[in-house]
């Protein structure tokens, strides 16, 4: 038997954390000695007839042996207090610790690094492509000027006739850029609703609302996914609205089923109820389905027409050799470093508060991390694809999704550090979880920051070409 650590509710929606039992060491054995807590002490403080607080402690802890018997007891003591209910949870949120000064300092770091990036693309890429179009608008140059300049021409001029090709996969790439489109609007709405309703209160009112502003908000996905595919020419516009509408869905209950089997296995109450997954199974068919294949017809019909600055070339332009710091999978891993830096303090406090049994309400903290890094990780995005485009490397569209996705294969391996180092989880059962959960919170991630990083650039490409000559 290992370490377990206990976390319940009250009737009043009051958390309660308490051990099992403890691995102790022991000097005559390898692996220790394993004990178990044998009585519960439970403090409630009231107010009238309303239950404030509720606290937990243990003792008399004896160790297990085969075919010992053991009587497990418990002692409640009520204590008055005037504390109101409304202010119940207050003793809950440890201040010192998500308001601490390093807190303070990585909101205040990442907001530095926003300044400096957009000012790197101000500054260095747009003082480049003026240059690049000084060139296109002299209209009284002499011939050999002129014939001097097109033969000077390289880098992501040369390209125009190529990068507006449609990419590979089209239909999977519109269904995870309109899920990670619609995936952002929602974090940003759970957070507004988190910081104006404080849901930390309720018990799962933070699911509870994702599901449902989830369901809600899947017309978006369809509008942008449905946009898009009709823009670079798709023809299998059902093909591409099914994966748009459960693709997400069905990785996360691909997921979730794993983890519930594995739960149902080990006797285990964090297996999700039967009837809860039929009432999500409902929202997802008679309310998320429907609305990404309304949004989807109405994206092909509002956004679907083609509208590049350049006429794409029948021919592909051959792809030059270059450094192996221009090739695509460089430029998608070396993408998402910046954007994990400026959300690495707050990954800490998230997971400490989802793992360590901490609850988690600094939300306005939150919000200004989530802007920080939708604003990094365009940045970082854009100036990737200019690298890119000027090694004569047309095939942008993937490499703009991964450089920005690969944010969430950074936070995936901090997970693995914060794990062996800052929990004391073991078995199967407990690494399965804190696995299973973590990667399905680095899957939404990764397409909602790869989603930011495909429009920003699409944004700025469209930009940079506008203002050239094509053929």
């Amino acid at each position: 038997m290992s370490c377990a650590l206990r976390n319940a509710e009250s009737s009043d929606d009051l958390p309660l954390w308490g051990f099992v039992g403890e691995l102790h060491p022991d000097r005559n054995s390898e692996n220790g000695k394993h004990v178990l807590y044998t009585h519960k002490n439970i403090v409630i403080k009231y107010n009238k007839d309303q239950i404030i607080h509720v606290n937990l402690t243990q003792e008399s802890p004896k160790q297990l042996e085969a075919g010992r018997t053991l009587d497990m007891t418990y002692s409640v003591k009520w204590l008055p207090t005037n504390v109101t209910f409304a202010r119940r949870f207050d003793i809950y949120l440890d201040y010192p610790f998500f308001e601490h000064q390093i807190h303070w300092f990585s909101v205040f770091n990442s907001f530095m690094m926003v300044i400096f990036l957009t000012g790197l693309v101000s500054m260095i890429l747009m003082r480049t492509l003026r240059n690049d179009y000084a060139k296109y608008a002299r209209e009284d140059d002499d011939l050999e000027t002129l014939e001097r300049d097109v033969s000077e021409e390289c880098g992501w001029k040369l390209v125009h006739g190529d990068v507006f090709r449609p990419p590979s996969n089209l239909a999977l790439l519109s269904a995870v850029v309109g899920t990670g489109a619609q995936l952002a609007l929602l974090v940003l709405l759970v957070i507004l609703l988190a910081i104006v309703g404080t849901l930390y209160v309720g018990r799962g009112a933070i699911v509870t609302t994702f599901i449902l502003c989830y369901a809600f908000t899947s017309f978006i996905s369809g509008y942008v996914s449905g946009g898009m595919y009709s823009r670079n020419g798709g023809k299998n516009w059902i093909k591409s609205m099914i994966l748009t509408a459960s693709l997400f869905p069905f990785l996360c209950f691909g997921i979730g089923f794993l983890l519930n089997t594995v739960a149902i296995f080990y006797g285990s109450l964090a297996a999700i109820p039967f009837g809860t997954m039929v009432v999500v199974f409902v929202i997802w068919a008679f309310i998320s389905f429907p609305l990404a294949l309304l949004g989807t017809v109405v994206g092909r019909n509002w956004s679907g027409a083609p509208n590049n600055p350049c006429r794409v070339k029948t021919i592909p332009r051959p792809i030059p050799e270059k450094k192996w710091y221009l090739t695509p999978s460089v430029v998608s891993m070396m993408g998402g470093l910046l954007p994990f830096g400026s959300i690495f303090i707050e990954m800490y406090f998230v997971f400490t508060s989802f793992w360590n049994y901490k609850v988690y309400y600094v939300y306005g903290f939150m919000l200004l991390v989530f802007l920080i890094l939708i604003i990094v990780t365009i940045c970082v995005t854009i100036v990737g694809t200019y690298f890119l485009l000027n090694a004569e490397n047309y095939h942008w569209q993937w490499t703009s999704f991964f450089s920005a996705a690969s944010t969430a294969i950074y936070v995936y391996l901090y997970s693995v550090y914060y794990y062996s180092v800052k929990t004391k989880m073991s078995g199967f059962f407990q690494t399965s979880f804190y696995f299973g959960y973590t990667l399905m919170f680095c899957l939404g991630l990764g397409i909602l920051c790869g989603a930011i990083g495909f429009l920003g650039s699409n944004l700025f490409v469209r930009r940079i070409y506008r203002n050239i000559k094509c053929d």
